[in-house]
């Protein structure tokens, strides 16, 4: 029963038209389109220069964004952003053309072509996120802003590296802009959910007033009946 309620308050949300606001993305300022964004299970781990990775690190929801500059299914150029919900201050990029692909595709030996790699991107993220227990992503930061995501399998006696992608911490100025951005964003979605809940509120006045009331003095009870 929570989890219609859940549902169902997710449904309200995805009727509202935010495009006006999510086309203020500042990540989309090069023509990029947003082809992936979600929040992935990421295992944060430091390295530091003169030593090896963290053993184990410290596991986080990353809001993960794939952004396609062209059609998906023939990209000119892809985009990763990485951001933490937890440090606004977090962003992270991986930037990637044709040419920067066939140097990644020789060096891990991969068996995809660049069209492709939209499509592998999005399959292998979702598996993180549907099967976390078997598929890892494991993002290693160094402290000069370089940073490596590494999506591994779990066969239950060896871990298998699928992928690697290297990363640069965003810069200053491009960061501040994404943080104007999400807290612009924020403020405008909350108005106009809190216009249509004073719409709501005129209307239940008008048809039920106790209802109202009712609402008002303990919206939690009133949400589990």
């Amino acid at each position: 029963m929570q989890d219609e309620r859940l549902d169902k308050a997710d449904s309200i949300l995805n009727s509202f038209d935010f495009s006006a606001i999510e086309e203020m993305d500042p990540s989309l300022g090069e023509g990029h389109h947003v082809s992936y964004d979600r929040e992935v299970p990421f295992e944060l781990r430091i390295q530091d220069t003169g030593s090896g990775p963290q053993e184990v690190g410290t596991l986080e929801a990353i809001k993960t964004k794939v952004l396609v500059l062209g059609d998906d299914s023939n990209p000119r150029h892809i985009k990763v952003e990485l951001i933490s919900e937890n440090d606004i201050f977090f962003h992270y990029i991986h930037s990637l053309d044709e040419a920067g692909f066939r140097k990644m595709q020789e060096s891990q030996k991969l068996m995809i072509e660049f069209a492709e790699l939209p499509t592998i991107l999005v399959r292998m993220l979702n598996a993180c996120i549907k099967e976390p227990h078997s598929f890892l992503a494991v993002f290693i930061m160094h402290r000069d802003g370089r940073a490596r995501l590494d999506f591994i399998q779990n066969i239950e006696y060896k871990f298998i590296e699928l992928l690697s992608l290297d990363f640069v911490a965003t810069p200053e100025e491009l960061v501040r802009q994404q943080i104007t951005f999400r807290y612009n964003s924020v403020k405008s979605r909350l108005a106009i959910l809190q216009a249509r809940l004073q719409d709501i509120s005129a209307l239940v006045k008008v048809k039920n007033p106790s209802l109202l009331l009712q609402l008002q003095r303990n919206p939690k009870k009133s949400m589990t009946k």
